[in-house]
């Protein structure tokens, strides 16, 4: 910027000086992001939990209950659901401890069939086995000290972050048309219309991905659980909705949850065949809610492109762990709805958005014949219309 007549006026600035400060910015929030992701991870839960009970509060609002007490109550609700949730899960849980013991006595006898096979066909003697076995256990042990200390850390971290969640929660639905406000002032020089218009998409966006991704998690657990009563495999249901709750880690979610449930089969079962039908069970399903149940049903609303689905995955779970793994997407749209709003950005936005098909498109061969010389007229037969591809 330089002085001249009394006035400010605008220097042409370098194109390497604009790229370097936008890399810095950009820099500057990641390294935001990952120092400060005990604060802002719960936060941004906080925010979307909050939107998913908004209509609920709005509604209880609306019969005359105040915002406190609607809101309270909101909560109260979302805690007895999970509680009840929990409580399922846990009676499931239980109900593998009576089966230890037959697990414990059928991995021992896998163990020592491997045992029999690497003798025989390795060369391994036993004792050699169980002295390599003893080796690299203790090695285990060693660390396992520090794991378990480490674990309970984290854990106590993450209780202890989960317990403000529904205090955010409050505050952010009692304190809604304040941070509204807040946002008018903010983008003063940005139409109310427009600001409205780019928070009912981020609300829509929200709000339909949330809905829909709950619906597909219940017809996944449904399809998995009908395969494997078919396969007979125990604890079906909870194999089943284990599974789908892992459609939470978009792509590869499913392939974890089938981690469980094929050991387990493997461990219970004489024949391998069953196990290598319960992975095909959930591989087969993963299909079906990759290419047919989520399309269907979530829609369009996230409208991100595969590949840069797949990048943004990669970039927010090196960023914040299974949390940024299960944000990703929500929060990929939601950037994508601001760049689209904003002029600047839309072309990034275009970059996130699916690609466009190539639309058929109809022209009429009279309109064509009047643009030519006329000499060329002549040899064009007469036509209503034909089919061009743009």
């Amino acid at each position: 910027m330089r002085l001249t007549d009394n006035k400010l006026t605008e220097l042409s600035v370098p194109f390497s000086i604009r790229l370097a400060c936008i890399l810095f910015a950009i820099g500057l929030i990641i390294t935001g992001l990952y120092v400060l992701q005990d604060v802002i991870v719960p936060v941004v839960f906080s925010i979307i939990i909050a939107i998913l009970l908004y209509p609920v509060n709005r509604r209880l609002e609306r019969w005359g209950v105040s915002r406190v007490v609607s809101i309270v109550l909101c909560i109260i609700l979302l805690i007895g659901v999970l509680i009840l949730l929990f409580y399922l899960v846990s009676l499931q849980i239980a109900a593998f401890t009576d089966e230890a013991p037959r697990l414990i006595e059928r991995g021992n006898q896998i163990l020592d069939k491997l045992r029999d096979f690497a003798e025989r066909t390795l060369n391994i003697n036993k004792s050699r086995q169980v002295t390599e076995a003893r080796k690299y256990m203790g090695q285990v042990l060693q660390s396992g000290g520090v794991i378990l200390t480490t674990t309970l850390l984290a854990t106590t971290n993450t209780l202890s972050t989960i317990s403000l969640v529904p205090l955010y929660v409050f505050f952010l639905l009692l304190y809604r048309d304040f941070f509204r406000a807040f946002l008018y002032k903010l983008f003063a020089s940005t139409k109310k219309a427009k600001l409205n218009i780019v928070f009912f998409r981020i609300y829509d966006i929200v709000r339909d991905y949330m809905i829909g991704l709950v619906s597909v998690i219940f017809i996944v657990g449904v399809l998995n659980t009908v395969g494997l009563i078919i396969l007979k495999v125990e604890y079906a249901v909870f194999f089943g909705f284990f599974g789908a709750v892992m459609i939470l880690i978009p792509y590869i979610g499913i392939l974890i949850g089938s981690v469980l449930p094929t050991l387990y089969t493997l461990m219970t079962h004489d024949n391998p065949l069953v196990a290598l039908g319960v992975l095909g069970v959930f591989l087969f399903v993963q299909v079906l809610e990759g290419n047919f149940i989520t399309p269907y049903i979530v829609g369009s609303k996230v409208s991100v492109n595969p590949l840069a689905a797949i990048i943004v995955l990669l970039l927010w779970g090196q960023l914040w762990g299974i949390s940024g793994l299960i944000l990703a997407l929500p929060l990929t749209a939601i950037i994508k709805v601001i760049f689209d709003a904003v002029e600047p950005l839309r072309p990034f936005g275009f970059l996130l958005g699916e690609a466009e098909r190539p639309r058929t498109v109809t022209v009429s061969v009279d309109e064509i014949k009047r643009k030519l010389p006329q000499q060329v007229k002549k040899f064009i037969p007469e036509r209503k219309s034909e089919r061009v591809k743009e």
